[in-house]
């Protein structure tokens, strides 16, 4: 199978990396999986850190600068999570046999239940 991983590091020049084969259970697959999870936790606490300092409503240009550009890059590792994750998911359609497509103009590939 060609399965190819994006993960959650940039190499050199911000070029994405990716991890070609199954890799699931792989010692840098796990690494991967592991970074994600600190990825993840990060920006989880840096939206209530930014919370925090908005509700606040007393801080100065400095901290905004700062706080934007934290959040850029933990939004930047969310987003390339998220993307791997996305890449990795089954489409449930071509796995479900009884799930057929609809014939309808709007959206042809639109999954319905089959009906017997």
């Amino acid at each position: 199978m060609n399965v190819v991983r994006l993960l959650p590091w940039a190499g050199p020049e911000g070029k994405p990396c990716y991890l070609a084969g199954d890799g699931s259970g792989s010692y840098l697959s796990r690494l991967a999986d592991n970074m994600e999870a600190v990825q993840l936790g990060l920006a989880a606490e840096l939206v209530k850190e930014a919370k925090r300092i908005l509700d606040g409503r007393k801080w100065t240009p400095g901290e905004l600068h700062l706080l934007a550009v934290q959040l850029t890059e933990a939004l930047t590792d969310v987003q390339r999570v998220a993307e791997s994750r996305g890449a990795r998911l089954a489409d449930p359609a071509w796995d479900d046999p009884d799930v057929i497509d609809d014939e309808d103009e709007d959206d042809p590939a639109r999954p319905v239940e089959a009906t017997a």
